[in-house]
């Protein structure tokens, strides 16, 4: 876990960004009627009609807790509340290696998975271990108050967290399994993708990129 300054500054930081993402991903959140409502590239989830196109994802059918989109001239089908599809170079992964792009501030942010439902990470490289609000954890279905009670510092004084094992983290096709993660009550608009799961891979920066190559 990080330590209790760190992890503070780390959900203030959290608290001002903008939701902007780096990867061209597309994940179904939910279905209104005959409408996909789909989160693009980490964005904001947005209601998409059959035949409109959203940041460049075209809604083709929606049914069955499932939607048909065309994302840079493919195909993809989406099913409700799993790992989002990607398409394209940017925060792409293939053969164990993953590149990201920083925003605006430096930051790095992600559209990923943890046991196989969709969040959106920030890399944060001063934690520990990866960190989610008790909310994105029950949104997600993890059983956080199962685990190991622990005290955490934060912007208003101490708390009580959980600290459980990750089934898997994904991050487009690399995924990782048995990551440390520590849950909080307060709430964060990203999940904090720490050393838990950054630490399986060899870490490189350069300018506003970021290539991460998997440890074997």
């Amino acid at each position: 876990m990080a330590t209790h300054a760190r992890f503070a500054v780390a959900l203030a930081l959290a608290a001002g960004l903008p939701l902007s993402a780096f990867a061209q991903s597309v994940a179904l959140q939910g279905l209104l009627g005959s409408r996909a409502l789909l989160m693009v590239d980490g964005g904001a989830p947005k209601s998409v009609a059959v035949g409109e196109t959203f940041q460049g994802v075209k809604v083709l059918s929606t049914g069955n807790d499932e939607a048909v989109v065309e994302l840079a001239g493919k195909r993809l089908k989406l099913r409700l509340g799993e790992s989002p599809a990607s398409v394209g170079s940017r925060g792409n992964a293939s053969g164990g290696r993953i590149v990201l792009s920083a925003g605006s501030g430096g930051h790095f942010m992600a559209l990923g998975s943890i046991n196989g439902r969709a969040v959106q990470f920030m890399v944060d490289t001063g934690a520990t271990a990866v960190g989610l609000s008790a909310s994105d954890a029950e949104r997600i279905g993890l059983n956080y108050r199962a685990g190991q009670p622990v005290r955490m510092g934060t912007a208003n004084g101490a708390t009580q967290g959980w600290r459980l094992k990750l089934d898997s983290v994904r991050l487009g096709d690399v995924e990782v399994y048995d990551v440390d993660a520590v849950v909080t009550p307060q709430g964060m608009p990203y999940v904090l993708l720490g050393n838990s799961y950054l630490s399986r891979f060899q870490m490189k920066r350069d300018n506003d990129q970021m290539t991460l190559e998997r440890r074997y």
